[in-house]
């Protein structure tokens, strides 16, 4: 999700939740994603996977913002669409169960999700992981390539 303040983009990112980064802050953050179910399209789970990470419903349209693929192997699609988000609201994140410590026996549930917010490009790409950051620069190009064409067509 994106919007504008004061004519600058923002776009907003999440924190992941769960026992393993409480208080690291810096190279963790992502854009909220998830797998993709049987019979389920990319933008489809990405659209489903938003709203249970973070509780917002996505909204076309939809700039499509192609793939990369993380250090661990996994291959992650991403669109980008316009809204708002008032952090007074708070995020509603689905849980997951995790065994923590890792072969204690103990389980706990813990939100996938545990803050979110809007940054600027600049201060998102200080936050997020390193193989998402050509995510940023693609909406950004997307965007200025709209705007030309706005300005070129009036």
């Amino acid at each position: 999700m994106y919007r504008f303040r004061g004519g600058a983009l923002e776009v907003f990112i999440a924190h992941p939740g769960g026992p393993w980064f409480p208080h690291r802050d810096h190279g963790i953050w992502t854009i909220p994603k998830g797998e993709i179910e049987p019979g389920e399209s990319a933008l489809d789970a990405a659209c489903r996977e938003f709203t249970e990470e973070v509780g917002i419903i996505s909204a076309p349209p939809f700039i499509e913002l192609g793939s990369i693929r993380q250090r661990g192997g996994k291959t992650v699609f991403a669109w980008a669409f316009e809204g708002e988000w008032d952090p007074n609201d708070g995020i509603q994140s689905n849980h997951v169960d995790v065994e923590w410590p890792t072969g204690s026996g103990l389980w706990a549930s813990w939100p996938e999700i545990d803050r979110a917010g809007f940054f600027s490009p600049a201060a998102a790409k200080e936050r997020m992981k390193l193989a998402q950051h050509p995510f940023i620069d693609r909406l950004a190009d997307a965007l200025a390539g709209a705007r030309y064409a706005r300005a070129s067509a009036a």
